[in-house]
């Protein structure tokens, strides 16, 4: 929108030099007036339009089962994308007469609004959306599917103070939102000490390199790409971040039998990853095809990148898809709850009870203790 504005602005400025000295501020103050009016116009209808995944048609109680991926991000994307070419996951759920659905999203946030609704059933969040969605009492977390650093990417920079007054890119609610408040905190700075700057996360690279931000906090495969970009493009913090599968729990209560079908196909997934390295990588391609499709260009990370950090943030996490609870450290998710409850970036009225209930199912136990009767090991996927 702001791009329209500015093309209208030079138009302007052009049509106005063809004008007499004499008539010319006159006429730039209509010019002006005009503008003002057509961009508030603009903008307002900006604001008014639809959320894209509107378009998606979800509503409460349909028969589907709903699940929100995000293809832009790894290994998040390549789990999903296996799970999206599993027959058996498929057959299951159309003998219940709940044929599986998967709609792409930019950025977890973007689910909670529908997982509190109930127009979705399950999708893989961040740390930070999957905070406030069990805080609001709305999701089961089932396990992991995810465990690295999220960066923070900076040019001609090597300290996050020195970024104060620097425009940095970030998705509100994000695991990379949480990296990006951890980090400033660490360096004594706020986020009123910083130009924060909404961006899509597979935007990010290009706006650091055309200089139109200082700074982007992200997930992979941005910080990969930025970094082989240009040298002078540097890591400046790191924060360790967790992706997590979870399930409506109004799904629960619904549809157990699905429930079950769905957590076994997320086992049978990373299963089947961690069995061949062609697996890993016919899983990348399916998830480069998936992220070009959302995005609408075409992927300029390597498949074999997309493996190593499939590898590196997915397959060689020993406990995953467990999540581990250490009865001599804190429980899992607590400490970030703290922080984040310290900044008031959850619901007011969420409480740890509720994170704590959320984590405390048995809808993963279930399926590993028995994988001879969920078949957790029997595989057909297909292209």
């Amino acid at each position: 929108m702001d791009g329209i504005c500015m093309v209208a602005k030079g138009a302007s400025s052009m049509i106005s030099r063809r004008f007499s000295v004499r008539r010319a501020p006159r006429f730039r103050a209509v010019c002006s007036l005009l503008l003002a009016l057509a961009c508030g116009v603009l903008q307002q209808a900006h604001a008014e339009a639809p959320a894209y995944y509107e378009r998606y048609g979800l509503t409460p109680g349909s028969p589907s089962v709903d699940v929100g991926i995000q293809p832009l991000g790894y290994p998040a994307g390549v789990l999903t994308a296996v799970l999206r070419h599993d027959e058996i996951l498929k057959t299951r759920l159309a003998e219940l007469g709940q044929p599986l659905q998967t709609h792409p999203f930019q950025r977890g946030a973007d689910m909670l609004t529908l997982f509190s609704d109930k127009r979705l059933e399950a999708g893989l969040l961040g740390d930070m959306p999957t905070l406030i969605a069990a805080a609001g009492g709305d999701v089961s977390i089932v396990g992991l599917a995810k465990q690295s650093p999220t960066a923070i990417v900076a040019r001609d920079q090597t300290q996050v103070r020195g970024l104060a007054g620097k425009r940095i890119a970030y998705v509100e609610a994000s695991s990379a939102h949480q990296t990006l408040l951890q980090g400033l905190s660490a360096a004594g700075l706020k986020e009123g000490d910083v130009r924060l700057v909404p961006l899509r996360v597979d935007d990010m690279p290009d706006a650091l390199k055309r200089g139109e931000i200082d700074a982007f906090a992200a997930w992979e495969p941005a910080p990969s790409i930025a970094l082989a970009a240009n040298p002078a493009n540097r890591i400046v913090f790191r924060g360790l971040s967790s992706d997590y599968f979870v399930v409506s729990k109004a799904f629960v209560r619904r549809s157990p039998a699905a429930v079950d079908a769905l957590v076994t196909g997320y086992v049978r997934s990373i299963e089947w990853l961690r069995l061949s390295q062609k697996n890993i990588e016919r899983a990348a391609h399916w998830a480069q095809a998936d992220a070009e499709s959302f995005a609408g260009r075409p992927s300029t990370l390597p498949v074999e990148k997309i493996v190593a950090i499939t590898r590196r943030e997915l397959l060689n996490v020993p406990s995953a898809p467990s999540i581990i609870n250490n009865p001599k450290a804190p429980p899992p998710l607590l400490t970030e709850f703290e922080f984040l409850k310290r900044l008031n970036k959850l619901p007011a009225d969420g409480d740890w009870s509720r994170v704590a209930d959320a984590l405390n199912n048995d809808l993963l136990p279930r399926v590993l203790t028995d994988p001879r009767r969920h078949e957790t090991v029997r595989f057909d996927y297909r292209d």
